[in-house]
């Protein structure tokens, strides 16, 4: 992770799944051009994908009349990944636990699980109407962080 590219991107794009592959494809952009090695772009990567179905998906059930909005920054520091969708919002508190044994076997409900496990920060913000999400990698390590 050497060599970041401070700079910001921002699009909003309608709830289809070529959005999420958009937005997936800016995200590891975002991450190549800061110089962030390969597995770990890989993770950045799958984190923003996962948000982003989230956004589609469960925000906006897939209805491209509503878009999802995508700003991403590089500021020197961390790569930050917010993105929001137009829904009715979700209860972030109340969300299955995914590693609960009545949970192990459903094919869906590990998004969060994953974006919390491959990046340094995740913040939810209620808006109206929708949800943010947003995703924080540091590229220097926290001791050296002021």
């Amino acid at each position: 992770m050497t060599n970041p590219n401070p700079g910001k991107r921002s699009f909003s794009l309608p709830s289809t799944m070529e959005s999420v592959s958009e937005i997936e494809a800016a995200a590891e952009k975002l991450a190549a051009e800061a110089g962030i090695d390969e597995d770990e772009r890989f993770r950045i990567t799958m984190a923003v994908r996962e948000a982003a179905v989230n956004a589609v998906l469960h925000g906006n059930d897939y209805d491209p009349a509503k878009q999802v909005t995508a700003n991403f920054e590089n500021n020197g520091k961390s790569l930050i990944f917010a993105i929001a969708d137009q829904g009715k919002g979700v209860d972030w508190e109340k969300l299955p636990d995914p590693l609960a044994p009545e949970n192990l076997l459903r094919g869906t409900g590990r998004g969060i699980f994953l974006i919390r496990s491959f990046m340094d920060e995740v913040h939810f913000r209620q808006l109206e109407p929708g949800t943010e999400l947003t995703l924080i990698k540091h590229l220097t390590p926290a001791a050296e962080q002021t």
